[in-house]
């Protein structure tokens, strides 16, 4: 490849300027819808990130449920450990890497329960299995054998047999409201295209080209 060929590419990028004049959460829409298309398994799979009292960091994969111009929705137990760190510290931040696009998205920002309502309306769509699972697990404690848990499920299902399962107290859903957007695309040669966007203090959305 001549010389003008690489800088060709290397010019020519993935991301421009006026694709980020738009609202991010819009962005963020037509990207999870190719990444529908295009990815093998779980495209609403989700890095979380979170802090405990002494500032180590905890990361885990969770599912992305819903979003809106509100935040970003996922669902997990309150009293295990990523819940006790969100609870605590009411700060995340979150990562969506798409292999097939070459794609990821990260988001800081500010972290809050979902009213519970809201937890109640999604816990009712999730299979039953997992209604039960939900009361059974007693997450992030020791767990002396898989058959202690088996019991504890078995339970659970005798408790609420020819009944609605109804939603744990300790079960539920968070949001991450955004202070910080960065939409990232592979680029030739390691350099890739980063976005940076940032809410001010009015609401509005202001977008910056970062280095590779």
């Amino acid at each position: 490849m001549s010389r003008e060929q690489v800088m060709s590419k290397i010019q020519e990028g993935v991301l421009h300027n006026d694709t980020l004049d738009k609202n991010p959460f819009e962005l963020f829409d037509e990207w999870y819808k190719e990444a529908e298309a295009s990815e093998l398994n779980d495209p609403d799979a989700m890095a979380i990130a979170s802090v405990d009292k002494n500032g180590m960091p905890s990361v885990r994969i969770v599912l992305l449920k819903q979003w809106s111009q509100a935040g970003f929705i996922f669902f997990t137990n309150y009293t295990g450990r990523k819940g006790q760190e969100l609870i605590a510290t009411k700060k995340a931040a979150a990562c969506l890497h798409w292999k097939s696009l070459r794609r990821q998205v990260r988001i800081v920002g500010d972290v809050d329960k979902i009213s519970p309502s809201m937890s109640d309306a999604y816990f009712a769509t999730r299979a039953r299995g997992s209604q039960i699972g939900a009361w059974a697990s007693n997450q992030s404690q020791p767990l002396k054998t898989r058959a202690e848990l088996s019991r504890t499920v078995d339970e659970y299902e005798k408790k609420f047999e020819g009944e609605t399962v109804a939603r744990p107290e300790h079960w539920g859903g968070f949001i991450i409201k955004p202070v910080e957007i960065e939409f990232w695309a592979d680029g030739a040669y390691r350099l890739h295209d980063r976005f940076q966007l940032k809410q001010n203090a009015e609401g509005s959305w202001k977008s910056v080209r970062l280095n590779p």
